[in-house]
């Protein structure tokens, strides 16, 4: 790895980004998987509150008969994933340190920058809103007036009839648009604000450079978070238990890896 230096804007000075190894991505998940091993009980107990969450949430949705959003929303879980994991992100911190690791700790973080912190998570919360308002929309235009069916007739309509492939098509690219963009700011501006006192205008446009410098082992590790995540949603959540954890470690040491602390 080399560094590079540090960007400059208005005389405002960033923390140095480093270029990265296109293998790096897989280093920071073995580095990840090394820290649950460290911590397994905080680990999977901070995967089992994500599992019931995400549960909950299910359930809600079926319950009024919004079944057909279940896919929406778990698509919207990877736009605000980084915020969640942060108790994640101090266990690993407390480990690189030397310091105990206990549930207390990662539930009740102790953040350098807890307000620009909160600023961050209400972009990504707004970004989720806009999504599901886009899948609304875009729902509207294919099908019409149609009520939106429940979750068991709403996939056969989709994969199974013209309109349906054609919402398929478009709503997949609107939201991968939408992923890469929240991806960019956040993938270690989150990290960033919870261990250090700065503002998130800079570490927004950390995580940017971040993605710019080092394009493809980023499009590497997105990918890896997709289909991990895809993974976890797939089994009805209980992947999520083991997969939350793994790349809420493994973000930390990207972060780590990537963002100088000079």
């Amino acid at each position: 790895m080399s560094d590079v230096s540090s960007a400059a804007n208005g005389g405002m000075r960033f923390p140095q980004v480093r270029k990265v190894r296109a293998d790096a991505p897989w280093v920071w998940l073995a580095r990840g998987w090394a820290d649950m091993y460290a911590v397994p009980a905080v680990s999977f107990t901070y995967g089992i509150f994500f599992f019931v969450l995400s549960l909950l949430l299910v359930s809600a949705l079926f319950l009024f008969n919004l079944g057909a959003l279940v896919p929406v929303i778990a698509a919207g879980f990877l736009l605000v994933g980084p915020m969640l994991a942060v108790g994640m992100y101090e266990a690993s911190r407390r480990i690189e340190t030397g310091l105990p690791v206990r549930l207390a700790d990662v539930a009740f973080v102790s953040m350098q920058s807890p307000a620009q912190l909160a600023f961050l998570g209400a972009m990504l919360m707004g970004a989720m809103l806009i999504w599901v308002r886009i899948a609304t929309l875009l729902f509207a235009l294919f099908f019409g007036s149609q009520t939106m069916p429940q979750l068991g007739e709403f996939v056969p309509a989709l994969l199974l009839s013209p309109h349906g492939l054609g919402l398929l098509v478009v709503g997949t690219a609107t939201g991968g648009v939408l992923a890469l963009i929240c991806f960019s700011i956040s993938v270690v501006s989150v990290p960033m604000l919870m261990a250090r006192d700065v503002d998130a205008v800079t570490a927004v446009l950390t995580s940017i450079e971040t993605v710019r410098r080092n394009f493809w082992p980023m499009m590497i590790w997105g990918w890896i978070i997709a289909f991990l995540t895809a993974f976890g949603i797939a089994t009805l959540f209980v992947g999520l238990v083991f997969v939350f954890p793994l790349l809420g470690h493994a973000t930390w040491h990207a972060y780590r890896d990537i963002v100088s602390e000079s």
